[in-house]
């Protein structure tokens, strides 16, 4: 099965980022399948509502890659570039 992360990064690391404006639930099975994903280094979830930081903290249970929640886009977007340009001087 091909990824579209491949399609779009292949040979390079990327981030994803998800802005839960709206509370709404994942199927936490999806993540086994994500974590698989050799060159995402990181989730993180823009969630300014607090019911959306209660449904990010059960789904990280099931990502095993870093992820972490945060209140604004400008904090989950310079975080992932961090890791992006961590994740480039280990190669």
């Amino acid at each position: 099965m091909k990824l579209i992360s491949y399609d779009y990064y292949e040979g390079r690391y990327f981030g994803y980022i998800t802005y839960r404006k709206n509370s709404y639930a994942v199927d936490p099975r999806i993540y086994f399948e994500t974590s698989k994903i050799k060159n995402l280094i990181g989730f993180a979830v823009v969630a300014p509502r607090k019911i959306a930081k209660q449904t990010a903290e059960v789904e990280r249970i099931f990502l095993k890659k870093p992820f972490r929640y945060f209140d604004t886009m400008n904090e989950a977007i310079d975080r992932t570039n961090s890791l992006i340009i961590k994740n480039r001087y280990l190669d």
